[in-house]
């Protein structure tokens, strides 16, 4: 695959590209979106070969028999997680910030509260407030450069109203590969406040070095409380496929989502389904080659991060958005705001939409061609020149 092959997205109802100027006032000719989490990138040819096959049969019917689609993915994830997937036990859904909401619904109540690590996935919040449910932030703690979790901490803020907990495996917007022994944390906390667990693992398959573990065979002791979301949206760039899937273990906690699904009316895009199952069924060697190429675009961003005195970095395990922290700068929020777009033209998400804990970041998207990000570096090295 060749990564570096220029794509003009301009103009093609892309939000990353058309909607820059509208949100971040950086003109899309001139300056480079590094906000939205999607990539610059053709997906494998089997995709689009997927998709030209529907075309050439010319009929948009409703998607049946979809053994082959959930082959697809049970195949995946035994291939590149060494989780054994039932198929039975898959539920696709219009991606997972849907697959999010389907799940406050089947499991909390109006008024009940749910936990989120912060700062994490913007989304996440926005759904829970619009459900009128309420939020328990329990902030994520830097050490040695990178986030962990405090749970003496955690425990002290558990009131009894949670009902749910929400964890981003790998971390975003920190990039976080959790260890085993932080993910049995995790579920013992869960366990210890009665807590469904939503493992939202969306990221999974880009990672740099380390190995993500499925928190489903990290602690498979807590299936009856936890629901694992994962898709190949991002993996594939084929956001725009809203498809997702939800895998729950347990009989009862998969009934009761399975009523939500039918009383919301949620059903399969046929697209999506192809999509996906030529993704999972083909695109091995397409990640493996992504992962090298998305590493290199790392260290070119970290490399011109670490030339800016009082600007760092969040050390990267997985994910294609880097976690940029400003506070060491001296400047308030408008100031490396207004330098990182109105001079560096570029266009990031803002830290403060994460949560507690994000309040002096930028998250960039650093998943384009390489002569795209090399440029955009330049412009942001030149915005902060009297630093240096």
């Amino acid at each position: 695959m060749n990564f570096d092959k220029a794509i003009n997205r301009i103009n093609t109802h892309s939000d990353k590209w058309d909607m820059m100027e509208e949100n971040y006032g950086v003109d899309p000719t001139k300056g480079t979106p590094m906000w939205v989490a999607d990539m610059d990138f053709e997906p494998p040819i089997e995709v689009n070969n997927a998709l030209s096959l529907m075309a050439k049969q010319g009929v948009y019917g409703y998607y049946g028999n979809d053994k082959s689609y959930r082959e697809a993915i049970v195949g995946w994830m035994g291939r590149r997680h060494n989780w054994d997937v039932d198929p039975d036990h898959i539920f696709s859904t219009h991606g997972l910030v849907n697959g999010t909401a389907l799940c406050v619904q089947s499991f909390t109540n109006v008024g009940d509260s749910i936990v989120l690590f912060t700062p994490v996935y913007h989304a996440f919040s926005r759904v829970i407030n619009a459900a009128d449910r309420k939020i328990i932030e329990c902030e994520l703690e830097i050490n040695n450069g990178r986030y962990e979790m405090n749970f003496d901490k955690y425990d002290s803020q558990m009131d009894g109203s949670a009902k749910m907990a929400i964890l981003c495996s790998p971390h975003n917007p920190g990039g976080r590969i959790w260890s085993i022994a932080e993910l049995k944390q995790v579920a013992a906390f869960a366990e210890k406040h009665n807590l469904i667990l939503i493992s939202d693992e969306i990221h999974h398959d880009i990672t740099f070095g380390s190995k993500h573990t499925v928190m489903q065979n990290a602690a498979p002791e807590i299936s009856e409380r936890l629901v694992m979301m994962t898709a190949a949206t991002k993996t594939f760039n084929i956001a725009g496929c809203h498809t997702g899937n939800i895998i729950i273990v347990d009989n009862k906690l998969r009934a009761k989502f399975a009523k939500t699904m039918k009383a919301t009316g949620t059903s399969p895009n046929s697209f999506g389904l192809y999509m996906v199952e030529a993704a999972y069924k083909h695109g091995d060697k397409w990640v493996d080659e992504l992962c090298e190429y998305l590493d290199g675009n790392r260290k070119i961003l970290d490399n011109t991060i670490a030339k800016i005195p009082g600007v760092k970095s969040m050390e990267l395990e997985a994910t294609y958005l880097s976690w940029v922290d400003f506070s060491d700068t001296g400047m308030c929020k408008a100031d490396y705001i207004d330098r990182v777009q109105k001079q560096a033209q570029i266009a990031s998400s803002h830290g403060d939409t994460f949560g507690t804990g994000g309040e002096t970041f930028l998250r960039f998207n650093f998943a384009t061609q390489r002569e795209v990000l090399s440029k955009a570096m330049e412009r942001l090295q030149k915005a902060f020149n009297d630093l240096q």
